[in-house]
């Protein structure tokens, strides 16, 4: 099999096209024949050095969709189809950028759909953590104010999607003057010009502050955010976007406003019920619910879409498709 192989932290070209024997499951795990991968800001922190108890040559990659190759349990049927996630994927052990995969049985969720396997690849881990931030992370409800810090990410927009399906009215930022336009069509109610503090324009349009905010920036954006967030408000982080998520010399009665909820959340494949991925995939199928822009990139590009992650040149989910041979 073909597989993207990450022979050390550093640049892009760090990421290599090799051939490989394809994995054999050990009893407990499945194979799959990935048909798309995300790329995730998780794999850009691994090739940056960033990522603790990896190790190195690895296949990156913390999700992959495709279908069942082989179970040695006879649990899961070859040919039905599946996403995996996380679970040490991508750093415990070798990840979604290949053409097969080996993954512990617990980390697949199975599916139905039809969908171009550019959007299926685009999917899992994004709705995975937008569907956790919302509800685990922020309990966000009908009527309520959310505002999301980083809202030209795949993670910013799928949570607008699903914060409007859930009655919210969506505030979104942008860094880039010509994506406020992208925001505002994907149903953003008010696309907001990030520059670095938004606190008093989010206060322009709610007085009091939001209910509830989704910090998918990282720390240097963080103390706006909790500003901007009424009392009895909620902060989620929940994103890494500037590679920044310490807080140096964190004194909470000085940083956090009075009254203002500081959460997190960062979940895997058991946090994304089945039934929602199915239901999101049904609705993303008959055009009632829409993820955000999709960049497909084929296996010997996946450099080149390294790059264009780090440098901002896309917007929304970045996707690695393998088509079937021959």
């Amino acid at each position: 099999m073909r597989a993207i192989v990450l022979t050390g932290p550093g640049p892009a070209g760090n990421l290599r096209v090799q051939v490989r024997p394809v994995p054999e499951p050990p009893p407990g795990w499945v194979r799959i024949r990935v048909h798309a991968f995300g790329l995730n800001r998780s794999e850009l922190h691994l090739r940056l050095g960033f990522a603790e108890n990896a190790r190195f040559p690895i296949v990156p990659g913390i999700e992959a969709t495709g279908v069942v190759d082989l179970d040695p349990d006879g649990v899961l049927p070859p040919g039905r189809q599946v996403a995996a996630m996380m679970g040490g994927m991508g750093r415990a052990f070798d990840g979604g950028y290949a053409e097969y995969v080996v993954v512990p049985r617990a980390q697949v969720i199975p599916f139905r759909s039809a969908l171009p396997r550019e959007v299926l690849g685009a999917v899992p881990e994004t709705l995975q953590t937008a569907y956790g931030s919302l509800t685990t992370g922020l309990d966000l409800r009908a009527g309520q104010t959310l505002l999301i810090r980083g809202g030209t990410s795949a993670l910013g927009y799928a949570a607008a999607a699903l914060a409007k399906d859930r009655g919210a009215t969506v505030l979104a930022t942008t860094r880039q003057p010509a994506r406020l336009a992208e925001l505002a069509e994907h149903g953003v109610d008010h696309p907001i010009l990030d520059d670095g503090a938004v606190a008093a324009r989010v206060r322009e349009i709610v007085p009091d502050g939001v209910h509830a905010a989704l910090e998918l920036v990282g720390t240097p954006t963080l103390p706006d955010t909790l500003a901007a967030t009424r009392v009895h408000g909620t902060v989620c982080f929940a994103g890494m976007l500037a590679d920044e998520w310490i807080v140096k010399d964190f004194y909470p009665i000085a940083y956090l406003p009075t009254g203002v909820r500081l959460t997190s959340y960062s979940g895997d494949a058991t946090d994304l019920p089945a039934e929602v991925l199915q239901r999101t995939l049904d609705r993303l199928a008959d055009g009632s619910l829409s993820l955000g822009p999709i960049t497909p990139y084929p296996l010997d590009r996946i450099a080149a879409a390294h790059h264009d992650i780090e440098t901002g040149a896309v917007s929304g989910k970045v996707i690695g498709v393998i088509p079937d041979a021959g």
